[in-house]
């Protein structure tokens, strides 16, 4: 897929969100989780609404389906993600995503959900999907939870306790699950977190809020307690994300055999 397309539902996202996938699908734009440090400030706080260019949701995953197709071995490769400026698992946008996914499923297109909802969980285990596909949507779908355990810093999302739940239940069930540890409100909140999800969670994207300038040491200080929860048992991967890295003056090269790049593909462990 040429850097230049610009699908109606799937493209290429600029450099700080390609850290999280090389490819996104996005049919809605506005979020009502209400997460006070959101950077997309034209959209947050406001009810989901799909992209101008889209009818109606037929038309959306008439366009998607198109577009995958078109891109399959690109998207087979490289899996996609839903999504940014939105919520996928909001009740506004659950019905879509799990459309979409289900088109990705069928064609072995791996799939990332980001989400701060947990509310889904229960339902997804008895889906109809996971029937249809006989083990295949745990296959190709890992969910993943935006940690950061502040819930006063996002009032109308789940609170951390019931995405932890919710990401604990997942994992059980055979998904592959992540969390973005981003942003990082402060160090300890985030290593707490991390705390409560080992041996339920395969891996870890963590980033700064943005803007925000943080003590040089106490970013090294994290860097190596991280790193130090990487290698006890039960083991777990980290991707540490550029601004963090460069505030802290880390290469990836002086990273820990369980930091792994922005290539990385969950789906291949």
């Amino acid at each position: 897929m040429d850097k230049r397309f610009n699908g109606k539902a799937i493209y290429q996202p600029k450099p700080a969100a390609a850290e999280y996938s090389k490819y996104i699908c996005q049919f809605y734009y506005g979020c009502t989780c209400g997460f006070t440090y959101c950077c997309n400030r034209r959209w947050k706080w406001n009810a989901p609404k799909l992209k101008v260019h889209f009818k109606d949701e037929c038309m959306s995953l008439e366009v998607f389906g198109k577009e995958l197709k078109a891109n399959l071995p690109e998207l087979q490769k490289h899996g996609l993600m839903f999504c940014i400026s939105t919520d996928p698992m909001l009740p506004e946008t659950i019905n879509s995503t799990y459309d979409a996914v289900g088109i990705c499923v069928r064609n072995k297109v791996p799939v990332k959900i980001l989400t701060k909802r947990a509310d889904f969980a229960s339902a997804l285990l008895q889906y109809v999907y996971r029937d249809l596909y006989e083990g295949d949507f745990e296959k190709y779908v890992a969910i993943g939870f935006t940690l950061t355990g502040h819930d006063e810093l996002e009032p109308h999302a789940s609170t951390n306790a019931e995405r932890i739940e919710a990401m604990r239940k997942l994992h059980e069930a055979g998904f592959k699950t992540w969390a973005s540890i981003e942003p990082i409100i402060n160090f300890e909140s985030s290593l707490q977190m991390i705390k409560e999800t080992r041996g339920c969670c395969n891996l870890y994207k963590i980033g700064l809020l943005s803007g925000k300038k943080y003590d040089r040491d106490d970013l090294l200080d994290f860097i190596a307690d991280v790193n130090a929860k990487a290698h006890l048992k039960p083991m777990f991967k980290v991707y540490f994300k550029d601004s963090l890295l460069a505030q802290a003056g880390v290469s990836r090269s002086e990273l820990s055999g369980n930091c792994v790049d922005r290539d990385y593909n969950m789906f291949n462990d």
